[in-house]
Protein backbone atom coordinates (compact mmCIF):
# COMPACT_ATOMS: atom_id res chain seq x y z
CA UNK A 1 0.00 0.00 0.00
CA UNK A 2 2.76 2.28 0.44
CA UNK A 3 4.28 1.39 -2.61
CA UNK A 4 1.03 2.53 -4.44
CA UNK A 5 0.36 5.76 -2.23
CA UNK A 6 4.68 7.08 -2.98
CA UNK A 7 4.10 6.30 -6.70
CA UNK A 8 0.25 8.08 -6.74
CA UNK A 9 2.25 11.47 -4.64
CA UNK A 10 5.34 10.34 -7.53
CA UNK A 11 2.77 11.14 -10.45
CA UNK A 12 1.01 13.66 -9.41
CA UNK A 13 3.99 15.68 -8.56
CA UNK A 14 4.98 14.61 -12.31
CA UNK A 15 2.23 15.39 -13.75
CA UNK A 16 2.15 19.26 -11.81
CA UNK A 17 5.28 19.76 -13.13
CA UNK A 18 4.71 18.68 -16.61
CA UNK A 19 1.73 21.39 -16.86
CA UNK A 20 4.07 23.99 -15.13
CA UNK A 21 6.58 23.40 -17.95
CA UNK A 22 3.94 23.10 -21.09
CA UNK A 23 2.39 26.36 -19.87
CA UNK A 24 5.25 28.30 -19.40
CA UNK A 25 3.63 29.32 -16.16
CA UNK A 26 7.25 30.63 -14.52
CA UNK A 27 7.25 33.15 -17.21
CA UNK A 28 4.06 35.17 -16.83
CA UNK A 29 5.92 35.92 -13.54
CA UNK A 30 8.74 38.21 -15.96
CA UNK A 31 7.90 41.68 -17.61
CA UNK A 32 9.17 40.34 -20.79
CA UNK A 33 6.64 41.44 -23.90
CA UNK A 34 7.14 37.83 -25.68
CA UNK A 35 5.08 36.31 -22.64
CA UNK A 36 2.23 37.87 -24.17
CA UNK A 37 2.90 35.48 -27.07
CA UNK A 38 2.82 32.06 -25.23
CA UNK A 39 -1.37 32.19 -26.58
CA UNK A 40 -0.98 32.69 -30.33
CA UNK A 41 -4.30 34.44 -29.98
CA UNK A 42 -2.07 37.66 -29.20
CA UNK A 43 0.52 37.16 -31.84
CA UNK A 44 -1.73 40.21 -34.04
CA UNK A 45 -1.49 42.41 -31.13
CA UNK A 46 2.19 41.79 -30.11
CA UNK A 47 3.76 42.14 -33.77
CA UNK A 48 1.28 45.71 -34.21
CA UNK A 49 3.25 46.77 -31.25
CA UNK A 50 7.12 45.56 -32.71
CA UNK A 51 6.14 48.07 -35.06
CA UNK A 52 4.50 51.25 -32.99
CA UNK A 53 6.32 54.17 -31.14
CA UNK A 54 5.37 52.99 -28.19
CA UNK A 55 7.76 49.60 -28.55
CA UNK A 56 11.05 51.73 -27.25
CA UNK A 57 9.64 53.36 -24.47
CA UNK A 58 6.40 51.03 -23.49
CA UNK A 59 5.92 47.43 -22.84
CA UNK A 60 2.84 44.97 -22.60
CA UNK A 61 2.65 45.63 -18.88
CA UNK A 62 3.26 49.02 -18.53
CA UNK A 63 0.32 49.72 -20.69
CA UNK A 64 -1.58 47.01 -19.38
CA UNK A 65 -1.15 47.03 -15.99
CA UNK A 66 -1.75 49.17 -12.57
CA UNK A 67 1.47 50.92 -12.23
CA UNK A 68 0.37 52.01 -8.39
CA UNK A 69 1.86 48.76 -6.31
CA UNK A 70 3.41 45.25 -7.08
CA UNK A 71 0.49 44.02 -5.39
CA UNK A 72 -2.11 45.11 -7.32
CA UNK A 73 -0.09 44.57 -10.75
CA UNK A 74 0.24 41.36 -9.22
CA UNK A 75 -2.99 41.03 -8.82
CA UNK A 76 -4.43 42.37 -12.14
CA UNK A 77 -1.89 40.08 -13.81
CA UNK A 78 -3.48 36.88 -12.04
CA UNK A 79 -7.06 37.91 -12.41
CA UNK A 80 -6.50 38.98 -16.53
CA UNK A 81 -4.56 35.68 -16.53
CA UNK A 82 -7.52 33.82 -15.23
CA UNK A 83 -10.10 35.18 -17.32
CA UNK A 84 -7.58 35.06 -20.76
CA UNK A 85 -6.86 31.01 -19.78
CA UNK A 86 -10.38 30.58 -19.07
CA UNK A 87 -11.71 32.06 -22.69
CA UNK A 88 -9.05 29.90 -24.74
CA UNK A 89 -9.58 26.84 -22.85
CA UNK A 90 -13.37 27.33 -23.69
CA UNK A 91 -12.81 28.84 -26.53
CA UNK A 92 -15.12 31.55 -25.75
CA UNK A 93 -12.77 34.60 -26.83
CA UNK A 94 -13.93 34.96 -30.68
CA UNK A 95 -12.43 36.63 -33.12
CA UNK A 96 -12.34 39.65 -31.67
CA UNK A 97 -11.20 40.40 -28.22
CA UNK A 98 -12.63 42.89 -26.18
CA UNK A 99 -11.53 44.48 -23.37
CA UNK A 100 -12.77 44.86 -19.56
CA UNK A 101 -14.32 47.95 -17.99
CA UNK A 102 -11.11 47.10 -15.57
CA UNK A 103 -8.77 46.63 -17.96
CA UNK A 104 -9.73 49.94 -20.25
CA UNK A 105 -9.49 51.98 -16.40
CA UNK A 106 -6.24 50.32 -16.14
CA UNK A 107 -4.93 51.47 -19.23
CA UNK A 108 -6.64 54.91 -19.78
CA UNK A 109 -4.63 55.79 -16.23
CA UNK A 110 -1.28 54.84 -17.98
CA UNK A 111 -1.76 57.14 -20.99
CA UNK A 112 -2.21 60.16 -18.99
CA UNK A 113 0.21 59.26 -16.22
CA UNK A 114 2.76 59.17 -19.39
CA UNK A 115 1.53 61.83 -21.18
CA UNK A 116 0.42 63.73 -18.16
CA UNK A 117 2.46 66.89 -19.71
CA UNK A 118 0.74 66.14 -22.86
CA UNK A 119 -2.76 66.08 -21.70
CA UNK A 120 -2.85 68.63 -19.05
CA UNK A 121 -4.60 71.26 -20.69
CA UNK A 122 -7.31 68.43 -21.43
CA UNK A 123 -7.57 67.26 -17.80
CA UNK A 124 -7.76 71.49 -16.78
CA UNK A 125 -10.84 71.79 -20.27
CA UNK A 126 -12.45 68.12 -19.32
CA UNK A 127 -13.16 69.62 -15.61
CA UNK A 128 -14.75 73.15 -17.15
CA UNK A 129 -16.74 71.71 -19.91
CA UNK A 130 -19.08 68.79 -20.17
CA UNK A 131 -17.62 65.40 -20.25
CA UNK A 132 -18.23 62.63 -22.86
CA UNK A 133 -18.52 59.57 -20.94
CA UNK A 134 -19.39 59.25 -17.09
CA UNK A 135 -16.33 58.63 -14.46
CA UNK A 136 -13.69 58.47 -17.60
CA UNK A 137 -10.67 61.13 -16.98
CA UNK A 138 -11.07 63.39 -19.82
CA UNK A 139 -14.33 62.74 -20.43
CA UNK A 140 -13.19 60.28 -23.52
CA UNK A 141 -11.00 57.52 -23.89
CA UNK A 142 -7.63 58.20 -25.40
CA UNK A 143 -8.12 55.60 -27.86
CA UNK A 144 -11.55 57.54 -29.21
CA UNK A 145 -8.95 59.84 -31.24
CA UNK A 146 -5.87 57.84 -30.86
CA UNK A 147 -7.37 54.31 -32.57
CA UNK A 148 -3.81 53.11 -34.36
CA UNK A 149 -1.71 53.47 -30.96
CA UNK A 150 -0.07 51.61 -30.68
CA UNK A 151 -1.81 48.51 -31.93
CA UNK A 152 -2.62 49.73 -35.49
CA UNK A 153 -6.04 48.83 -37.41
CA UNK A 154 -6.40 45.42 -35.27
CA UNK A 155 -9.42 44.32 -35.53
CA UNK A 156 -9.80 41.29 -35.01
CA UNK A 157 -7.48 37.78 -34.62
CA UNK A 158 -6.38 36.88 -38.38
CA UNK A 159 -5.40 41.24 -39.07
CA UNK A 160 -1.84 39.92 -39.76
CA UNK A 161 -0.84 37.07 -42.10
CA UNK A 162 0.51 33.86 -40.89
CA UNK A 163 -1.03 34.75 -37.29
CA UNK A 164 0.53 31.23 -35.96
CA UNK A 165 4.22 32.50 -35.16
CA UNK A 166 5.47 36.06 -34.77
CA UNK A 167 9.17 36.92 -36.52
CA UNK A 168 11.20 38.74 -33.86
CA UNK A 169 12.92 42.62 -35.35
Amino acid sequence: MRYVATCCVVAVIGLFLYIVYESKMLSYLSGDPKVCINCHTMNTHYATWQHSSHREQASCIDCHLPRDSFANKMLAKAKDGFNHSMAMTLRTYGYNLRITDDAAERIQNNCISCHSEAVSQMMENSQLYSQFEEGVPMGRRCWDCHRMVPHGRTRNLTTTQHNLGVKEL
